[in-house]
């Protein structure tokens, strides 16, 4: 975010919670307050409350993005205050961000202009303590099994088979691959390990989509953390540590309230990375959401090959909730990117060709939200495209996106100033939702359970990423064959790759095709419930850039945040 995007959260003055809440059908009963401007929501809401039946469900997804983003946390929070303001009681559900983009590159996940989330420096610095609850039930595992090998090692386990490594939510790219237990015998079995960011920690993906505490509880104790000499797997459970992780992350399940600039619930809940975990906030968010009002707006991280299909594949297999409709996020200056003829680098300024008017590179890059929007039909919902428009555009520019995208099977197109102005930029897109929402559609699952994790994986590449067919390396082969023998092949298909590229690499742009997706090796979630390939170089700890964003970060003389990007 920007200094003006803190300035304006700043300047229109928050309504109070309770009244948010009373939009949800919440009462104070139903709010463990952290201030004046957050809240925990209790789960007995759960239990007495039930489902209204018109309740619709919306998720929002993207083109393929690039380094400077699209806008599609703008667009989820702004779209649930333009529902508002033309008579629909909605909220949006986001992702909490992970303190180690806030502080690199990426600046803050609120929002930005008049669709935030507010107050955004709460948000993106700690809110309510879930990460580091995540961190540290994620480590306490990591304790215990070091413990457990100092001890004697009772379970036998491998120590070139051990799976779980320790987790921080920031980038420390010096933390990527350590050894533990130096200094002597004293200190334990010394190993080499390393560190994840704790967006990547399968902790976090399994708080995204367990149902209640028991459920988490569940998942917990099946989390493997690695294997023992006779192959068999060790898990959390074996180690007698799962219960213990639980109580850490008993208050972390609950969702946090917090408000839009517009005074319209936003519920704050989980933050698994798109690229490595399933990209989505959770489950229970949701619930409690859909509950109470007649929108529910969440979010799936990057393009609609990444967090959407994870949505759908991953999210809504374990929830049983059913989308209505998708909202698509597409920008001129993206699909222009997507030509391949424009270097972007995160942190330049734009490339100057990017500014001005260009329909040649535009229909170079169009295929990418032609692909995007067959991506989601797939699917069997409708989807609206949103441009989010620059004033750089130009009419012909505009004028061409809305014809390609409805050639290519979007219900609706519009432009959106949801930046801009809000809620007000963005009742033409909402008029469209509740239309789509209201349009027959018949949604289901890209493959079923009972077919291979081989099957799955190119089902996904072909359908989804345009690929010929699928290449597995020997390690991706090794490993997918013990899942299947070891019981995981009924596990749905979490793919690790980049987010930059429908395919493996992220210099294939646009829509991609006449190549093979490259799987080079392949890992379990078993708590979490799904394995994921992994497809290209992925970073599970990114590093600091020369000059981070947290440079600028610092506080006035009247002790507030500023220079938060």
């Amino acid at each position: 975010m920007s200094s003006d995007d803190l300035s304006i959260a700043r300047s229109i003055p928050l309504r109070p919670l309770t009244e948010v809440a009373r939009v949800m059908g919440l009462t104070t009963d139903d709010l463990e307050p952290y201030g004046h401007a957050k809240a925990k929501v209790k789960l007995d809401i759960l239990k007495k409350a039930e489902p209204r039946p018109n309740a619709k469900y919306v998720v929002v997804t993207a083109i393929s993005p690039t380094p400077f983003g699209e806008g599609k946390t703008v667009h989820t929070v702004g779209i649930s205050q333009a529902l508002n303001r033309i008579g629909k009681r909605a909220c949006c559900v986001i992702r909490q961000p992970s303190m180690g983009p806030v502080f690199g590159i990426k600046g803050g996940a609120a929002g930005g202009g008049y669709s935030q989330v507010v107050p955004p420096e709460e948000l993106n610095l700690h809110l309510t303590g879930d990460f580091h609850a995540v961190t540290a039930a994620h480590n306490l595992c990591a304790a215990f099994l070091d413990a457990h090998l100092f001890h004697g090692n009772e379970l036998g386990i491998d120590l070139e088979q051990i799976a779980w490594r320790r987790v921080l939510d920031m980038n420390d790219r010096a933390l990527r691959n350590v050894e533990v237990a130096r200094g002597g015998v004293k200190n334990g079995t010394p190993r080499e390990t390393g560190f994840d960011i704790t967006s990547a920690s399968e902790i976090m993906a399994i708080l995204g989509l367990a149902t209640d505490i028991h459920d988490l509880r569940r998942r917990l104790g099946a989390i493997v953390v690695g294997y023992a000499r006779d192959g068999r797997a060790v898990t959390a459970e074996d180690l007698k540590a799962a219960g213990a992780m639980t109580a850490i992350l008993k208050d972390a399940l609950k969702p946090t309230l917090m408000q839009t600039l517009e005074g319209t619930p936003a519920l704050v809940h989980t933050g698994p990375f798109a690229n490595i975990a399933h990209g989505n906030s959770s489950i229970i968010a949701d619930q409690v959401a859909l509950r109470g009002l007649d929108f529910v707006v969440t979010e799936a991280g990057f393009g609609a090959d990444m967090g959407a299909e994870k949505f759908f594949d991953i999210k809504c297999r374990a929830s049983g909730l059913v989308p209505h409709a998708a909202l698509m996020v597409a920008t001129v200056r993206a699909l222009k990117a997507h030509s391949g003829r424009f270097e972007t680098v995160a942190g330049r300024p734009l490339p100057p060709g990017l500014l001005q008017e260009d329909l040649d590179a535009l229909e170079a890059g169009i295929g990418n939200l032609e692909k995007q929007i067959e991506n989601v039909r797939i699917f069997g919902i409708p989807v609206v495209v949103a441009i989010n428009r620059f004033p750089s555009d130009s009419e012909a520019e505009i004028a061409f996106v809305k014809e390609r995208a409805l050639a290519a099977g979007a219900s609706d197109c519009h432009v959106s100033t949801l930046f801009a102005e809000g809620g007000k930029g963005g009742e033409d897109l909402a008029h469209a939702l509740v239309k789509a929402c209201d349009e027959p559609s018949s949604f289901r699952f890209l493959y079923p359970n009972e077919a291979s994790l081989k099957e799955k994986i190119e089902t996904l590449a072909t359908k989804i990423y345009g690929a010929d067919g699928v290449d597995y390396e020997p390690a991706a082969d090794k490993q997918l064959a013990l899942f299947e023998e070891r019981g995981y092949g009924r596990f749905p298909i979490c793919m690790a790759k980049t987010q930059y590229s429908l395919s493996h690499d992220p210099n294939l742009r646009g829509r991609p095709t006449g190549y093979r997706f490259v799987v080079r090796d392949a890992r379990v979630a078993v708590g979490a419930g799904f394995v994921y390939p992994l497809a290209g170089a992925i970073m599970t700890m990114p590093g600091l850039g020369k000059v981070p964003g947290g440079t600028r970060i610092d506080i006035d003389e009247n002790g507030e945040v500023v220079g938060m990007l």
